[in-house]
């Protein structure tokens, strides 16, 4: 299990440059109602413009910040468990939702090299929580020692719910479809960090239905997760910065922006290698790059530029 320490508080990320402006406020006093709490209710939707607002509440009641992306795989399994367990703390932990491709500077502040990543506010400073998909029932124990570390702090206050039911209350709730069976394969293969066997999952499943578009999206996920797992971000473009004709090198850096929301830096920086590479590497440039459209989705207004771009280069 991720483990919470009250010394996690001290100079994890800077977060200097989110907030709106300087504060010296007090946590406040235990059990009273957070100041400026937000419109949306416990759980709300928060942009690089907003943020700060989700530093100064943090002061009075802890916050969970959950970084996703609409074409994140993992993030679409993980995001309705930490809601349903943000809703059943009736209003003793706020969730701040970052579309990270849409807020770009929260997920550089966050050092977000791949998402979904999970990290809390206390008293307007960033404890890690964890990263990646995980069970349910490790969330619920994260959030626990969560609500412990801030009381240590003194941040014990709580914010009007919403009237939203704890999901499974509802007498007329719908019960959860359950996962096809190789779709759960490779969730549990996702939770135990085992992408390999997440990939070879999806596969299987691409192969019993080609339409599959979830398995489809799922498995360049987890062959992004596999690729930039273990990969140091500081390093990596030191590499690449030294070795600009360096393929692998640069596919690396190109991997860790897109798994950090970095998308337009990602495309630009394959696009621009394409042109610089000999004739006859530019075919596994274009397959990356085909790749990576494919994961972000031909929906975004980022994908068909750079498809336009390539198309151009091509032809």
């Amino acid at each position: 299990m991720t483990e919470i320490s009250p010394t996690a508080l001290r100079g994890a990320v800077d977060l200097s440059s989110l907030r709106g402006r300087d504060s010296q406020h007090a946590p406040a006093p235990a059990g009273a109602a957070a100041a400026g709490a937000p419109a949306g209710g416990v759980v709300v939707d928060v942009t690089d413009a907003s943020f700060g607002e989700i530093l100064e509440l943090s002061r009075s009641v802890p916050v969970v910040v959950d970084l996703w992306a609409e074409w994140c795989g993992p993030c679409k399994q993980l995001s309705p468990i930490i809601e349903k367990v943000t809703r059943e703390q009736n209003g003793r932990v706020v969730l701040a939702k970052v579309d990270v491709d849409a807020n770009p500077q929260i997920a550089q502040a966050f050092r977000a090299q791949s998402i979904p990543m999970v990290v809390a506010l206390i008293g307007g400073q960033p404890v890690p929580m964890f990263t990646g998909a995980v069970p349910e029932e490790q969330v619920r124990e994260v959030f626990a020692r969560l609500l412990e570390v801030a009381a240590q702090n003194g941040v014990t206050g709580s914010v009007p719910t919403d009237g939203a039911e704890p999901e499974g209350q509802g007498a007329d709730e719908p019960e959860e479809a359950p996962l096809p069976p190789l779709h759960a394969e490779a969730f549990e293969a996702i939770e135990a960090g085992d992408y390999a066997r997440a990939v070879t999952a999806y596969e299987k499943a691409l192969a019993e239905n080609p339409r599959d578009e979830d398995a489809k999206a799922g498995l360049g996920q987890v062959r992004l997760l596999d690729r930039v797992q273990g990969l140091d971000l500081q390093q990596v473009r030191t590499a690449a910065a030294a070795a600009p004709h360096d393929i692998d090198v640069q596919f690396q850096v190109a991997d860790l922006d897109v798994a950090g929301g970095h998308v337009d830096d990602a495309f630009g920086r394959l696009l621009d290698l394409f042109t610089e590479v000999e004739p006859d590497e530019r075919p596994r440039v274009r397959e990356r790059l085909v790749e990576l459209f494919d994961l972000v989705g031909s929906a975004d207004p980022r994908v068909a530029s750079a498809r336009t771009r390539l198309a151009s280069l091509l032809f």
